[in-house]
């Protein structure tokens, strides 16, 4: 197994289970102990996890994955999902983009999408997308697409996650309007609403929401029922959750009693 896969998944059992012991994650992974070790250890060093006698731990209760280590988490699922979230959007429109894997995967859909990658402008000489979003990740990836104008809010990165928090980001909020708003989500509950980690995140997701008439939460089916540290909105400013199919029919019939627009990949 390569060193990044070994990474990736010594992370995700830090992740699920807050802890991982030496021995156990050398069998689950056939390699030797002395490897996870060395393992362990750089991954301490890039304050990734907390070294312990005998393993590691999470940093704290709610651990949170950099990105570059949740991109291959269940990759398929995001891919369908930011298909089917690029297909509610409409040339032409204004559209906020939050951080995260599942919106990077909207991001990349949108800007393979014929009808806009065929076009330099619409009617009136508007871009064929404009896409304004606090992920720099995302604004690098669209930044080269000549049909899509792209808006980043400023702010102060996270390196977890790319995207730009705090006065600077809210300031250019602020100012705008919105067709749409793609919100990538931690957890979403249907008695607590949508929830992330961080809360400065938390803050300019919740003002790209309120800035757009509709809004639209893409999020595997892993992150329905959990609970994150920082609250986002409520289920009343969601209009669409596009999961994937292993979202329970319990969960899907008590969005819709909410209010909420279920679309399954």
């Amino acid at each position: 197994m390569a060193r990044d896969a070994r990474w990736d998944a010594l992370l995700e059992l830090v992740g699920k289970h807050g802890r991982v012991e030496v021995e156990e994650a050398a069998a689950a992974l056939a390699v030797s102990a002395a490897t996870i070790r060395r393992d362990l250890d750089q991954l301490a060093e890039q304050h990734l996890l907390t070294r312990t006698r005998g393993g590691a731990v999470a940093h704290g209760v709610s651990y949170e994955l950099a990105l570059r280590y949740k991109t291959g988490r269940h990759a398929p699922e995001k891919q369908a999902i930011g298909r089917a979230v690029s297909g509610l959007v409409a040339v032409g429109e204004v559209v906020g983009l939050t951080g995260g894997t599942t919106v990077t995967e909207v991001a990349r859909a949108l800007a393979v999408r014929p009808d806009i990658v065929g076009e330099t402008t619409v009617a009136g000489g508007q871009p064929t997308l404009t896409v304004v979003t606090n992920a720099l990740n995302i604004a690098s990836e669209l930044a080269i697409r000549p049909q899509i104008k792209m808006v980043v809010t400023g702010g102060v990165a996270r390196p977890q996650s790319y995207e730009l928090t705090g006065p600077l980001a809210v300031g250019v909020m602020n100012e705008i309007t919105l067709d749409v708003a793609v919100l990538g989500v931690n957890a979403i509950d249907i008695e607590r609403g949508a929830y992330v980690h961080h809360e400065g995140e938390a803050s300019v997701n919740r003002l790209l929401a309120e800035r757009a008439q509709r809004v639209v939460v893409a999020a595997d089916s892993s992150k329905i029922g959990k609970r994150a540290f920082a609250r986002v909105c409520d289920l009343g400013l969601v209009d669409v959750l596009v999961t994937d199919a292993h979202i329970t029919a319990e969960a899907k019939d008590r969005f819709g009693e909410a209010g909420v627009q279920v679309i399954t990949v």
